[in-house]
């Protein structure tokens, strides 16, 4: 109900609900506003003397999101079924409009422009695919290779269409969370080797295709070993696709990866092979978190982040900036709250009323533990350059707003998890 007088509108009603608040989790509230606020002032230093308020609109955009975080929380997800496929299907059109009339920056074709806010569909369609999955998976456990048709299905056409935008960093988040969400459903850990093994065929077919002669019979016998039945048949079929796929691999590289692409995924191995192009960014990341000693330089006085060392380094290199300015402890404190974080998802993925449910929080843990640790990984240069965020603390509206409903989401599992275990 609308109206002027404080009892007549309904977000004052719940706010006043003493239970909401006796059974809300501290954890989920309180993490992310410590990494919020903190990379609010990483970005503030990365951009100093600039005139430039990034951080001004991260800091509102958390506060917005906190309160997603509380209406979500009351809201059963077990409602959102119905709703999953028109969601779905709306997603894939929209990426679709984005490919063809989408704005374009640095090189890809992302955004929508919207009132004058830009928005990135692909933020919100990771989301959805965690939807959908979390629905076809909650019906079947995955004990049979015909059962992981439906999911890797819906997880293509999302995938395809932001890999072509080109980005190859959410595209990537896809299939963590595909994976992560099929090992929580049943799947045999030696099935999620061998899909991921698909990625090292095409490296080895591209760099060393003499390696396909040991690589190739060592996955034929895992198949083997782990395929439950026909296994000879699922075997040579395992078998034949890792040789289409060494195959079209080398193709594939040379005309559908951008350069950029291709110097990301090889340069971090040695980036001093090109100091000044590709491996830049990881050089000068390295430098400038190797620079922070045990207790950094303090927040704000960075000098390589001052002079500007990082180019947009208040977005996917901000743990750069940490590194500097806090040093090795501020790192690990960073670590520390990230940590409890997933724990706290994972146990309430184990402690929830549903595995509809269930498979939605882990399908979010999975999303943020790639996110995570690719993005880590990338500034202390054990990993490429691939553009992805590091969660709550990249500058990024639409990355960071998904972030916060996926919390809403999950802390509505946590709530309706504890009403039923008080009940026992």
């Amino acid at each position: 109900m609308i109206g002027l007088g404080r009892n007549k509108i309904p977000v004052f009603k719940i706010i006043r609900n003493k239970k909401f608040w006796k059974d809300i989790d501290l954890i989920i509230w309180i993490v992310p506003f410590i990494l919020v606020h903190l990379s609010s002032l990483l970005i503030a230093s990365t951009q100093r003397n600039l005139g430039i308020t990034d951080w001004y609109q991260h800091v509102i955009i958390a506060y917005i999101g906190s309160f997603i975080i509380y209406f979500l929380a009351q809201f059963p997800l077990r409602d959102l079924r119905k709703y999953v496929l028109p969601i779905y299907l709306f997603t894939i059109l929209i990426l679709l409009y984005v490919n063809f009339s989408g704005t374009s920056a640095l090189g890809a074709q992302r955004w929508l422009s919207f009132a004058g806010l830009y928005v990135q569909p692909s933020e919100f369609a990771k989301l959805i695919l965690i939807l959908v999955l979390a629905s076809i998976l909650d019906r079947k456990r995955v004990t049979d290779l015909s059962h992981l048709i439906k999911p890797l299905l819906v997880s293509f056409f999302p995938w395809v269409l932001v890999f072509i935008q080109p980005d190859l960093g959410t595209s990537l988040v896809f299939g963590a969370i595909l994976l992560g969400m099929l090992y929580w459903s049943g799947m045999p850990y030696e099935w999620a080797f061998i899909i991921l093994a698909t990625l090292v065929t095409g490296l080895i077919a591209y760099l060393y295709q003499l390696g396909l002669f040991i690589w190739i019979p060592i996955i034929g016998f895992l198949s083997y070993k782990s395929l439950p039945n026909q296994r000879k048949l699922l075997t040579l079929f395992v078998i034949f696709c890792h040789l289409i796929i060494a195959k079209i691999s080398p193709w594939f590289w040379e005309n559908v990866l951008k350069d950029y692409q291709r110097d990301r995924l090889i340069l971090f191995l040695n980036p001093s092979k090109d100091p000044l192009g590709g491996g830049y960014h990881m050089l000068q990341s390295k430098i400038g978190i190797g620079s922070g000693g045990w207790f950094g330089s303090g927040l704000m006085q960075g000098q390589l982040t001052k002079l500007k060392f990082i180019p947009e380094q208040h977005t996917d290199f901000i743990f750069s900036a940490l590194g500097e300015e806090t040093g090795f402890l501020g790192t690990l404190f960073v670590l520390f709250l990230f940590f409890i974080l997933i724990f706290r998802l994972i146990k309430i993925a184990i402690e929830a009323r549903t595995d509809f449910e269930s498979l939605i929080v882990i399908g979010i843990a999975s999303m943020f533990i790639f996110q995570i640790m690719v993005n880590i990984f990338m500034t202390i240069g054990l990993g490429p350059v691939t553009g992805i965020p590091l969660p709550f603390m990249s500058y990024g509206r639409t990355a960071l707003f998904v972030n916060f409903i996926s919390l809403g989401f999950c802390l509505s599992v946590s709530r309706r998890g504890q009403s039923v275990r008080k009940n026992l």
